[in-house]
């Protein structure tokens, strides 16, 4: 390996993370000209084009997606050894890149963001939020919080704030005009608002539970949504059934606006995680982060790979 290869290729996996130069420039702290030109001189010395650039958007070839499967955990474990030499007799500091879901990040990363930064003043939290599912590994990303329905099995995840249940909600108007479902297979007659994850093709199925099993029911209706907030307020218009986290619609329900469904139907189940990628080493700074949350917001029991509900 040459003397520039392993900052080469870290460059190229970072811009492959960041789906731009502009972005991986500023994170590598360099200038956009000059990342260009590293790739540029990396895809000369090994003869093969690494990454298709179009004026919005960066993607590896398959070329540079091999190259990238297997430079990558490589990039992981020397980056760990220097962390891990780096952290000797120090205090946290760094960055910590983080993947949140809306609801995770308004629940349990806003309210800590004042006193971890009080607490920790050399950590930089840098937060993506967004509902995509994502693989944090590929992105880059040093832990997650999202519903532990949507984690890898493989993941060391972290119960955040206890269970929680979605509901099935409709305004007055709806319910007056249509009738309520008596059963979740009698959402089939009726017009719901329909969710799809971000980055997602297929349309979300709404989860009920009877006598110790889950089950899912398909709906469709007059609208698709990728946000549920957007789903919740259109269900206060009077445009159908919405489903979503009772916390957020429960004040919507004690304001009247909207009429709980089939909360029979509607048990509780585990709620959000922090989650993190299985490895030997985690940065004082990782370190801190997790133990902060774990101590506000964490449960009793231990942080432990994660069991999936079936859907």
């Amino acid at each position: 390996m040459r003397g520039s290869d392993f900052a080469d290729l870290k460059a190229l996996a970072t811009i492959v993370q960041e789906g731009s130069f502009s972005r991986a420039a500023a994170r590598l702290r360099v200038s956009r000209s000059a990342l260009s030109q590293t790739i540029r001189n990396l895809e000369e010395r090994l003869g093969v084009l690494l990454l298709k650039r179009t004026t919005r958007s960066v993607a590896p070839t398959e070329a540079g997606e091999r190259l990238l499967s297997r430079f990558q955990p490589a990039l992981a474990e020397m980056e760990a050894a220097i962390a891990d030499a780096q952290d000797l007799n120090r205090k946290p500091t760094g960055t910590i890149r983080i993947h949140a879901q809306r609801l995770a990040s308004e629940t349990f990363l806003e309210p800590i963001f004042a006193e971890f930064a009080e607490q920790h003043p050399d950590v930089t939290l840098d937060v993506k939020i967004d509902d995509a599912v994502v693989d944090i590994v590929a992105g880059g990303f040093d832990a997650g919080i999202r519903l532990g329905e949507l984690l890898d099995q493989d993941m060391v995840a972290v119960p955040l704030g206890g269970e929680i249940r979605q509901l099935a909600v409709a305004s007055p108007d709806y319910v007056a005009k249509h009738g309520a479902p008596a059963t979740p297979k009698d959402l089939h007659a009726h017009r719901c608002i329909a969710f799809r994850w971000p980055g997602a093709d297929a349309i979300y199925n709404w989860e009920f539970k009877r006598d110790a099993n889950w089950f899912s029911v398909a709906v469709k209706g007059p609208l698709i949504v990728s946000d549920q907030r957007v789903a919740v307020r259109a269900a206060v218009a009077g445009v159908g059934i919405a489903f979503w986290v009772e916390s957020e619609v429960r004040p919507l329900i004690d304001a009247g606006k909207l009429i709980p469904l089939l909360e029979d139907w509607s048990p509780l189940f585990p709620g959000f995680f922090l989650y993190l990628p299985r490895q030997r080493h985690r940065s004082r700074a990782l370190q801190a982060f997790v133990e902060h949350l774990r101590r506000r917001f964490g449960q009793r029991s231990q942080a432990r790979p994660m069991t999936l509900r079936p859907s």
